[in-house]
């Protein structure tokens, strides 16, 4: 399927949006506007609240690896937060096929709005709890009563401006920022956070500022122009493509599965690296692992990651981050 028989069907379709709580069979929809912070787990979906096209369509090519996945998110979009298991082990098992680019949505800009039942930032709160237990990732939306955000384009400008320095650090430096919102309750709209993220990470806090105020503002405006052309209306949306421009678009939070076939679709050639699933390499990679992942990059089941995790905290070779919504694990 071409790239613009692609989008020319995501921007007639009609995307299921969030609608303030979980939906059950019982409940009707919601007509009332969308709200990006009320995600819909169904859907796995952080729909914004209006989307235009901005024009004609552009052509997105891979240029180096085979397959490029433009991925576009949020650094408090929960739906995001629940996919992290599938793009960790995407990188593992495709890494050698796969490049991901990262590009900022622009989730919420500002309270200046009333829609999908919330209006100000603890209404937020029971809905990160539940969502939670949807996607099996902690989340602990404590945070919006405690030291909420006032707007999510503060973390996505500094993520623009990390990506100049150095990609690599730079979404170790996601991470970290997303750790702190979703499990540790703190603002990461806040210059201190910020920093704190980026002095984990590795970056040159200085030159960060400096992109902060200059660069990275035009690079974050960048990516939510491109948003606009390809009509991406909510997070996360990813965009699975080849040399010749043809295109699998993957809407919100889906299983590993689908990532996979998306690839192979676009790719036949596309191969899946074995790489060790033993806790010593997998925390080697990522050094931080939540329940959910760790079972997912280990192929096996929820009760036997968590008894291993647990022995190893015992051992002493892991300590564990506990929130009321799950835990987070780190190597020692």
């Amino acid at each position: 399927m071409s790239f613009r028989l692609v989008v020319t069907l995501f921007l007639t379709v009609s995307f299921p949006g969030c609608q303030g709580q979980i939906k059950t069979p019982k409940m009707e929809k919601e007509t009332s506007k969308l709200n990006p912070l009320l995600c819909d787990p169904e859907s796995g979906v952080c729909e914004m609240p209006t989307s235009g096209n901005g024009g004609k369509t552009q052509n997105i090519v891979s240029k180096n690896k085979p397959v490029k996945v433009i991925y576009f998110t949020d650094p408090i979009c929960s739906s995001c937060w629940g996919i992290e298991p599938q793009l960790r082990r995407l990188k593992l098992e495709y890494g050698g096929d796969v490049e991901i680019s990262y590009h900022m949505g622009g989730l919420l800009p500002d309270w200046s709005y009333n829609s999908g039942g919330i209006s100000k930032p603890s209404d937020v709160a029971h809905h990160w709890d539940e969502v939670s237990k949807y996607y099996k990732m902690p989340i602990d939306g404590d945070v919006w009563l405690t030291d909420p955000l006032d707007s999510s384009y503060p973390p996505s400008i500094a993520f623009k401006a990390a990506q100049l320095q150095d990609k690599s650090k730079a979404l170790i430096f996601l991470r970290l920022m997303r750790e702190m919102v979703f499990l540790r309750k703190k603002n990461i709209a806040k210059w201190e956070r910020i920093e704190q993220a980026a002095t984990q990470a590795g970056l040159d806090v200085e030159q960060l500022k400096a992109d902060f105020e200059g660069k990275g503002k035009e690079l974050f405006n960048d990516d939510l122009a491109l948003g606009r052309k390809l009509g991406v209306r909510g997070f996360p949306t990813i965009f699975v493509t080849n040399a010749s421009g043809e295109t699998e678009m993957i809407y919100g939070a889906k299983p590993y599965a689908s990532f996979e076939s998306s690839v192979r679709k676009i790719y036949s050639d596309a191969q899946k690296i074995p790489y060790a699933k033993n806790w010593e390499k997998l925390f080697e990679v990522y050094p931080t692992l939540t329940l959910r992942e760790f079972a997912e990059l280990s192929e096996i089941s929820f009760p036997d990651a968590e008894q291993q995790l647990t022995d190893l905290v015992k051992e002493k070779q892991l300590t564990v981050f506990e929130t009321k919504n799950g835990a987070i694990w780190t190597r020692m």
